[in-house]
């Protein structure tokens, strides 16, 4: 009867640990769009600099 009750304890800890690295997953998602987005704004911002401008 005890052997029935150790998967489910054991099966509780998978779950945190998947839990966790759900979060950690997300985290690092977030962060590389962030970093993705900056770079994307650095590129324009460097690419209207380089543009040279009419005569107005």
């Amino acid at each position: 009867m005890n052997e029935r009750n150790d998967p489910k304890k054991q099966s509780a800890k998978p779950n945190s640990r998947e839990d966790r690295l759900k979060a950690a997953l997300k985290a690092n998602l977030g962060r590389r769009k962030a970093q993705a987005k900056t770079r994307t704004s650095a590129q324009i911002g460097a690419r209207s600099e380089q543009t040279p401008k009419g005569d107005t």
